[in-house]
């Protein structure tokens, strides 16, 4: 919408001999040239879908989010312009298999010199979700192969594990993931564990946090969707979604590594007891949650990108969709997301685009 501050006065003053602007053409009888299209702003949302992830590799951004039946992969150069990027399909499980239905959330991540997909998957029934592992020594993952590495569990994490995700701190590496003791507690806690290497668990499973406070526990006890985040001073959060997807009350909770601390430490970690990310009705954002972060090409910006969706009641479905939006540092080193973004409005690019 063009601001009223850039639009001509209701009456003007017409000097002899010129042409009135409200003609809508120049002095030489040619028509006015188009407005210049705007390559400095982007809109959201950039295209439907839900769990979005990306990761950022040799000066290319890879893409991911649910797609239900198969796992599919756009590469670009520009975030802003994800919507124009084309879609591989890297993986498609065999059917009747173990991993052949509710193919949720995946995630890309470059370990020990090869790229490792880490999946949500079942048999049919939620109660089957398990996390899987793919594996490709391509450089660049929309080419290559990929293996199936198989199911990713330690024996007291087999039973509903689902929302995987990678934190390298300090010479090891852990797995976070959302899980459920049994068939019977309905609360899903997140969970961490070692990694012996990136398709197998080691040790004990800790529990991170369990749904408690109010806010985690609209429509059902969750939280879920385990991101890791660090300050420039290497500071660890971790940033979780909490309440039922299906509510307007999704949001995003967060724990944070004190300083020296141990991941596999319950202790160790502060959980903040409000909210850092809840919806906005007036900007058209119901239920944001299940994020990634990422940095501007230029590397000076942090972004957050998040699903939400446009109307109350919409659900845990197919009207989500992906928005990004920059965030800024408190002075305690904390993130500040601020609020969702309105679909529509104008937002600077990020850095470097």
């Amino acid at each position: 919408m063009t601001s009223l501050k850039n639009t001509l006065p209701l009456v003007m003053i017409v000097a002899a001999g010129t042409i009135s602007p409200f003609c809508g053409k120049s002095g030489n009888n040619t028509p006015a040239p188009p407005p210049a299209a705007d390559t400095t702003r982007f809109t959201n949302p950039l295209l439907g879908g839900s769990d979005p992830w990306v990761i950022q590799k040799d000066n290319a951004y890879y893409y991911m989010h649910t797609a239900g039946n198969r796992i599919s992969l756009w590469k670009t150069n520009k975030m802003s312009s994800l919507a124009m990027a084309t879609r591989k399909d890297i993986f498609t499980p065999a059917t009747g298999a173990p991993n052949s239905a509710n193919v949720w959330a995946p995630e890309l991540h470059y370990l020990d010199g090869k790229w490792y997909c880490y999946y949500t998957a079942g048999a049919g029934p939620d109660v089957t979700q398990r996390t899987w592992v793919l594996e490709n020594s391509s450089a660049d993952p929309t080419t290559g192969t990929w293996t199936d590495k198989g199911k990713l569990f330690t024996a007291d994490s087999d039973f509903w594990a689902i929302d995987g995700t990678v934190l390298e701190h300090k010479g090891k590496r852990y797995f976070l993931w959302s899980g459920r003791p049994n068939q019977a507690v309905q609360n899903q806690n997140i969970y961490i564990a070692e990694m012996a290497n990136p398709w197998t668990l080691t040790g004990t499973a800790t529990v991170l946090t369990k749904p408690e406070l109010t806010w985690e526990v609209q429509g059902g006890p969750v939280n879920e969707a385990p991101q890791i985040l660090q300050n420039s001073s290497g500071k660890v959060f971790m940033v979780y979604s909490a309440s039922g997807c299906w509510t307007d009350d999704y949001a995003l909770g967060m724990l944070t590594l004190k300083d020296g601390g141990n991941p596999l430490v319950a202790t160790d970690w502060g959980k903040g007891q409000q909210p850092v990310f809840v919806k906005k009705p007036e900007n058209k954002a119901y239920g944001p949650g299940h994020n990634a972060f990422f940095k501007s090409k230029d590397g000076k910006e942090d972004w957050i990108i998040y699903h939400a969706n446009n109307n109350s009641g919409d659900g845990c479905g197919e009207k989500r969709n992906v928005r990004m939006q920059s965030f800024t540092w408190k002075a305690d080193g904390t993130p500040d997301f601020g609020i969702p973004v309105t679909p529509g409005l104008l937002v600077k690019k990020p850095g470097g685009e």
